[in-house]
C-alpha cells in the first residue's frame, strides 16, 4: 500500500472514531449489541430527546456503523459493524487496567 492509500485509510479510521467519541454515541451502540431497536426505544434508553439521538444516530449510520431501516413511522437501527463493541470492550479493559494501576500506587503509598 502506497504512503498516500495508508493516509487516507488512517484519515478514514480517524472519521469512524470521531463517530463514536461521545458518550450518548458509545450509549447508542451498547444498547444495540444484542439487537435493532426503534429511535424511540433508544432514546428512553439513553435518557434523552429522540431529535438529539437522531442527530447522534444520523452522525453514526453516515460513518458506517450504524444501518436504519424505516417501518411504518417507525425507524429502527442496528449495529452496521458489530466489531465496533470489541473495540469499546477493549477500552473499558484498558480503564479496568487504569483503575487497577491507580489503587496499587495508592496501596503504595
Amino acid at each position: 500500500m502506497s504512503t498516500q492509500n495508508k493516509i487516507l485509510l488512517f484519515e478514514k479510521q480517524a472519521e469512524i472514531a470521531k463517530a463514536i467519541a461521545h458518550p450518548l454515541r458509545v450509549a447508542v451502540i451498547d444498547y444495540l449489541r444484542k439487537s435493532e431497536e426503534c429511535v424511540c426505544d433508544i432514546a428512553e434508553h439513553v435518557g434523552s430527546e429522540r431529535s438529539n439521538v437522531s442527530r447522534h444516530l444520523s452522525v453514526m449510520v453516515k460513518a458506517g456503523i450504524l444501518s436504519c431501516r424505516k417501518e411504518g413511522l417507525k425507524v429502527f437501527y442496528k449495529l452496521r459493524t458489530p466489531c465496533i463493541t470489541e473495540f469499546l470492550d477493549c477500552v473499558a479493559h484498558i480503564l479496568k487496567q487504569q483503575a487497577e494501576d491507580h489503587e496499587r500506587l495508592l496501596a503504595a503509598m
